[in-house]
């Protein structure tokens, strides 16, 4: 990836030499041999500014080991839990593509949720050595690193030839407001490092005579980003298509490069389909597969006027403003504000002689569009006026897409325009020397004034009551004993995953009832059939307990509820159940007491009921 592409179909405003990076072209005023001799150094300080802003964004959560994401604790849980199932894949074989470590009886099918195997299996010495916590901030600093590194090189080596340029294109591609809100406890969605890669070998499937190799080089990519996250994969897809369909078009002599590029497509499609065949028919045909997402879920999209707005984790954001805009704070995918789309719109509008600026541009308003979902809202009201996603919703595979993520792909099309324009004020400069300070004083005022106020700050964090001992000392493993699970109060859920992470911290050796998943509604009564739910579907004690957590107050005892009780215990082939620190703690012991008749004993810092007496 360090080579450029001569006859890639980039067509931007800056094409790729013919005779190497190095002397591409003049970078800050500085010839050819300046370039070839400080390029390194430059490449070096452009990495070394990636890792400072990852770690300005993750400071907080690297300073206090005891603390996770405030706005999204549950999600954190679940991705800790899914590091130490990776681990668990290396170290003792276990299935990769599902688990019945949670949710017993029934499992997790893993390929429907986020299991991110293709990092949490090499990053099984990290989990080993330091735990799931470790590993997780690990993978979310990293991921955002690693996000910027890769569209900086594909910039600079491939796309633009110039480094200035990449350096800023490839900074707004990993830190823009959208990413650093899916930081949030996203680490699968900010590590879009796989991305560029793709962009590069699908330029790459044009050279003559290497078809072969270039489609096997494509494949191997895209199965990589498969194990990482599908709904970027898809995103990209749908952009490449159409940036390659418009190139196509408005660039014929791209033409004669069909056949190897069909070819190496087909190679590319191939390969992958037969090493994803297997784990796509698990997510899609095996046990704990869903059918699309729930209509709340998938009405979950981009308010209208969020695109001017500024997200709450940017310099000029406010959290009472984005929380009106936006259904939670790791889904601010559409907060640009009005002075970066004014230069945005100024950009396409200078480069729109450029087949690519303007297929980047319609692009753009097309997710753009499709983020708006079923109807589109303003300043948080429905106004009644359809969206297009209305029609494409239930449709096979966009049923699992959350619509207001199509606003996410907008950023690499911004963070492109960016590096585009910023390429074509350089050789403005180079064109026009005496008038070189003042294109680069209007240059630096405009990107101040459009990008400053969406500088990234450091994400919000909140402390965490300790592991407590009763899990870290092993002391639950008599109760699981022959296949029997722990069931915790209250039971995990979208609300309330800190069971995952004690899980993970067993390297998931105790075993949960029920936990915080996508699985399917089997209900009898459910409309649509098999739909996805967050857990499993709800059970009568389940609900007993959510009730309590959610007020406080232990709902009427019948004898038919302690029969449910009885009756989901042995569900669950439970072996203990466990209460620790919780803020109506008294309300929930004393409802489980009344259920089982069963006294509790306070130990390793929870409450435990031995209720195998009850399960046998």
């Amino acid at each position: 990836m360090t080579t450029p592409e001569p006859d890639a179909p980039s067509d931007g405003p800056a094409t790729a030499p013919s005779d190497g990076p190095a002397t591409a072209r003049p970078v800050e005023g500085v010839g050819g041999d300046g370039l070839r001799r400080n390029g390194k150094w430059v490449d070096l300080a452009a990495v070394v500014s990636f890792v400072a802003l990852a770690f300005w964004v993750t400071c907080r959560l690297w300073l206090d080991p005891g603390s996770a994401v405030r706005d999204n604790r549950t999600d954190q849980s679940q991705f800790e839990w899914m590091m130490a199932h990776g681990t668990r894949v290396v170290t003792r074989f276990v299935y990769p593509f599902h688990s019945d470590q949670m949710n017993v009886p029934d499992g997790v099918n893993l390929m429907a949720n986020t299991s991110v195997l293709s990092i949490s299996l090499p990053m099984t010495p990290v989990t080993l050595l330091f735990g799931p916590r470790a590993a997780f901030l690990l993978f979310l600093t990293l991921g955002m690193i690693a996000t910027a590194v890769s569209w900086y090189f594909l910039l600079s080596r491939v796309l633009v030839g110039a480094r200035g340029p990449a350096w800023l294109g490839a900074g707004f591609c990993a830190f823009a407001p959208a990413m650093v809100s899916h930081a949030n406890a996203h680490p699968n969605i900010v590590s879009q490092y796989v991305v560029p890669l793709i962009i590069w070998r699908t330029l790459r499937l044009g050279e003559p005579g290497r078809w072969l190799r270039n489609g096997v080089l494509l494949a191997l990519v895209i199965v990589w980003q498969a194990f990482l996250n599908l709904e970027i994969l898809l995103m990209t897809a749908i952009g490449l298509g159409v940036v390659v369909v418009a190139l196509a078009i408005g660039r014929p002599p791209l033409r004669s490069r069909a056949r190897p590029f069909l070819a190496g497509l087909a190679v590319a499609a191939g390969v992958a389909a037969v090493l994803l065949a297997y784990p796509l028919y698990v997510q899609f045909f095996g046990p704990g597969a869903y059918s699309g997402l729930s209509s709340l879920i998938r009405g979950y999209s981009s308010d209208l006027a969020s695109f001017v707005a500024y997200a709450r984790e940017s310099l000029a954001g406010s959290p009472r403003t984005a929380a009106n805009l936006a259904k939670n704070p790791t889904e601010e995918n559409s907060f640009f504000g009005w002075s970066l789309l004014v230069l945005v719109v100024a950009l396409v509008w200078w480069l729109r002689r450029s087949v690519v600026v303007l297929a980047l541009a319609g692009l753009g308003l097309l997710f753009a569009v499709l983020s708006l979902g079923r109807e589109i809202r303003f300043e948080g009201r429905g106004t009644g006026v359809p969206g297009p996603w209305a029609a494409l919703e239930n449709l096979p595979i966009l049923h699992s897409v959350v619509p207001t993520r199509w606003a996410l792909a907008i950023t690499p099309i911004i963070g492109l325009l960016l590096a585009y324009g910023a390429e074509r004020v350089r050789e403005l400069a180079r064109v026009h020397p005496t008038a070189r300070r003042q294109i680069r004083f209007a240059t630096a005022t405009v990107l101040t004034m459009a990008l400053l106020p969406i500088l990234p700050t450091p994400l919000p964090v909140v402390g965490l009551d300790p592991v407590p001992t009763f899990v870290t000392s092993g002391a639950w493993r008599p109760y699981v004993a022959g296949g029997r699970s722990v069931v915790t109060l209250p039971l995990p859920d979208t609300t309330y995953a800190e069971p995952l992470r004690w899980s993970a911290v067993t390297r998931l050796d105790m075993p949960l009832a029920r936990g915080y998943f996508l699985g399917p509604d089997t209900r009898p009564s459910a409309d649509p059939p098999k739909v996805a739910l967050f857990s499993a579907p709800p059970r009568p004690t389940s609900s007993f307990f959510t009730t309590i957590r959610r007020t406080g107050a232990v709902p009427p005892i019948t004898p038919q509820s302690r029969v449910d009780a009885v009756d989901d215990l042995r569900y669950w082939r439970a072996g203990a159940v466990i209460l620790g620190p919780q803020e109506h703690e008294d309300a929930l012991r004393r409802g489980m007491t009344e259920l089982t008749g069963i006294q509790p004993v306070f130990t390793g810092g929870v409450w435990v009921w031995d209720v195998r007496p009850l399960t046998d």
